[in-house]
């Protein structure tokens, strides 16, 4: 069988915020239109006028990815600066009230509002995507069905969403929360082949409720726009390069298990039911406490997982010239997520005197200062 690409594409959502007030702000037509001017159709609009989407070229490695993931980024955050605003990459800002948002007036966004009625009006949340490159439509399915279990490990390293609207809400990922409101949402079923994956969209076609698999927005799904399999359950990464690092997980794994296939062997399938025990953990906890390996029967500590998976697909790593950035998940797991560090600048800010509100506009300056610092 011959090797796919392996290719990586990466989407990114950010929200832009006033650094003098730390508060979320609307993008002005003129920041949107520099930005397309350079960046042309890597950048556009969100649902919500307080966003801003990148997305990376087809990138052969993640060397290429990091040289594109940052240019966009630094454009950003230049066009941002000329009006006064400063971009985020955190997938809840930890004060703003969804209530005061407003929705992009586009044909899409407007249609959207529609369907969806108040559960959308509540999508004040970033994302961060992974494309990888897999041109064999049962091929894309086959692994999909694998994949679906290191889908919890890779929201864990991700976590960037412990506050909403002001409240430590007890989770390292209360962007799942919101997003799970949505239909057609969750860890993805367990279809054996492509030809079952297109019956049921063509179902779902056939009445109406959708145009096209774009509207399916599980955690993992073949891409209706490319021929990729396209993980979306992470939170966006402050850290530019802790964003690369799970890039290269995603396209590691998915060779790992292509390589698997071509020896005639699989990763087991569990139970959705069980996978989603491991993603409640992951959307909790982060990497703070463990997940369970269904082998073993038991929960096994993040330090120990993530060395696991780095020996797992180390062949993989090496042909993909990605041992680094696979290799900066340890540091993620033992200096904390996002969602740690956030909740670490509040408790300094704390101490030093600072009412609540003063606290969360800390932790906007510190994911102000990590985007910043990348580029």
């Amino acid at each position: 069988m011959q090797e796919p690409a392996f290719s990586i594409g990466i989407e990114e959502e950010y929200l832009l915020v006033d650094p003098d007030t730390m508060a979320l702000a609307e993008a002005p037509v003129g920041l949107m239109e520099a930005c397309a001017a350079e960046l042309e159709d890597q950048v556009s609009p969100e649902f919500l006028q307080c966003q801003i989407e990148i997305g990376t070229k087809v990138c052969a490695d993640i060397g290429a990815a990091r040289d594109d993931l940052k240019r966009l980024r630094s454009a950003v955050a230049k066009h941002a600066g000329r009006f006064g605003l400063a971009p985020i990459a955190a997938s809840c800002h930890p004060l703003a009230d969804w209530k005061q948002q407003t929705h992009t007036d586009k044909d899409r966004y407007n249609a959207l509002s529609r369907d969806m009625g108040g559960i959308v009006r509540r999508m004040l949340i970033c994302g961060c995507h992974v494309h990888v490159g897999i041109d064999d439509n049962w091929l894309r399915t086959d692994l999909m069905r694998q994949m679906s279990y290191f889908l919890p490990h890779l929201l864990a390293l991700s976590t960037s969403s412990p506050f909403w609207q002001g409240e430590d809400t007890k989770m390292a990922s209360y962007r799942i929360s919101v997003f799970d409101n949505m239909p057609r949402t969750g860890l993805p079923p367990q279809f054996e082949t492509w030809e079952d994956f297109q019956r049921s969209v063509q179902i779902l076609k056939d009445v109406g409720v959708i145009e096209d698999s774009s509207k399916i927005w599980w955690d993992l799904r073949p891409s209706a726009a490319y021929p990729t399999l396209e993980t979306r359950i992470m939170d966006v990464s402050p850290r530019l390069e802790h964003t690369l690092t799970l890039a290269a997980l995603n396209q590691c794994l998915l060779r790992m298990l292509w390589r698997l296939r071509v020896k005639n062997q699989r990763w087991r399938i569990y139970d959705r039911f069980l996978i989603g025990e491991n993603r409640w953990r992951a959307q909790r906890y982060g990497v703070t406490e463990g997940l369970i390996d269904f082998g073993q029967g038991a929960i096994v500590p993040f330090e120990t997982l993530v060395e696991e998976l780095i020996a797992l697909i180390e062949e993989d790593a090496g042909i993909l010239n990605c041992h680094r950035e696979v290799e900066r998940a340890r540091e993620i797991v033992q200096c904390g997520t996002s969602a740690s560090r956030q909740r670490r600048v509040a408790e300094e800010a704390k101490a030093a005197g600072q009412d609540h509100e003063g606290q969360m506009r800390a932790v906007v300056a510190h994911l102000i200062e990590e985007f910043m610092a990348d580029v």
